[in-house]
């Protein structure tokens, strides 16, 4: 086995193992087989349906956590750790971090680095999930196929890098969707002993609430990469294409107010008028009632359309 196979699959589960061979300019475009061999059987273990079968508890556990993952993505992985949208204590970005890391799309400061790259460089050649400079389908998942974007931008996000907790989930970004699989089964595996009714077990149990639903919330958040800067409404004439899309914005927490977003990037709020339903900027503002989160950054008077 060569060297860089070696340090392909050594990455499966250390990010940065090996990360100084990956310097080769012209690999943007350029799938490292090897490295996202776990990505590929993430979606050929759906096809595990096919045996497991499915049950109501099992469809029920794959929502919930979509839906409590997705939150983790749009409001912290996007809004706090990407934008500094509102303010929490260390405790809880710890914990929400964790809770995005679940979704397995990568450690939270890969995530943000990434982002805050995308804002930069938006719909230019350097922008690496731009559908008007890359094509949909490398816009909306190729990208993260390139060998040439597994490095995660520290230089973009030196503020959460002196958090030991958070570089450690970053560089070991499979720990997690690792740990939940297990509980996963575990979980099932209880149930269909003590609750045969239900019709579940171990293996349904993750076949459904960790593959179905982690592809699903995947595919979702890629369409705000790809679909929403082709699909949609523009507000406002930002000098890019992103655009406001209702039925990605449901699907999506919020997220699909995206011509909002890049108007004005840094509001915790994306829905600007009463009717754009933002369901991250809700449960934001229910959490800051609850303390765990403050100062969530209001939009400005002149963008205010109730």
């Amino acid at each position: 086995m060569n060297k860089s196979v070696r340090y392909a699959l050594l990455r499966w589960i250390d990010s940065e193992a090996g990360i100084e061979e990956i310097t080769a300019k012209g690999a943007e475009k350029k799938v490292d087989w090897p490295r996202i061999l776990p990505f590929v059987l993430l979606h050929l273990a759906c096809l595990g349906v096919l045996w497991v079968g499915w049950s109501p508890v099992a469809v029920w556990t794959a929502v919930v956590l979509y839906l409590v993952r997705m939150f983790a993505i749009t409001g912290f992985y996007h809004r706090y750790f990407s934008h500094k949208a509102f303010k929490t204590d260390r405790r809880w970005q710890f914990v929400f971090a964790v809770m995005g890391n679940a979704s397995a799309q990568r450690g939270p400061l890969w995530w943000a680095g990434h982002h805050r790259h995308h804002h930069r460089f938006v719909d230019t050649p350097q922008d690496v999930h731009s559908p008007s400079q890359h094509g949909f389908w490398w816009s909306h998942m190729g990208w993260l196929t390139s060998r040439a974007n597994f490095v995660t931008p520290y230089r973009y996000v030196r503020e959460w890098s002196r958090f030991p907790e958070l570089v450690w989930l970053n560089r070991f970004d499979t720990v997690v969707p690792i740990l939940l699989v297990a509980v996963l089964y575990v979980f099932g595996a209880i149930l269909g002993r003590l609750a045969p009714g239900l019709g579940t077990g171990g293996a349904q149990m993750v076949v459904w609430g960790f593959f179905i639903s982690t592809v699903v919330l995947f595919h979702a958040t890629c369409t705000i990469n790809s679909l929403d800067h082709m699909i949609g409404t523009r507000r406002f004439d930002t000098p890019d294409t992103s655009r406001n899309n209702a039925l990605l914005a449901l699907v999506t927490l919020g997220e699909g107010w995206h011509n909002n977003h890049h108007h004005y990037a840094v509001s915790a709020r994306q829905g600007f008028r009463w009717w754009e339903l933002d369901l991250t900027y809700l449960l934001l503002k229910l959490l800051e009632r609850a303390g765990v989160v403050r100062d969530l950054r209001p939009l400005p008077q002149r963008l205010r359309f109730g």
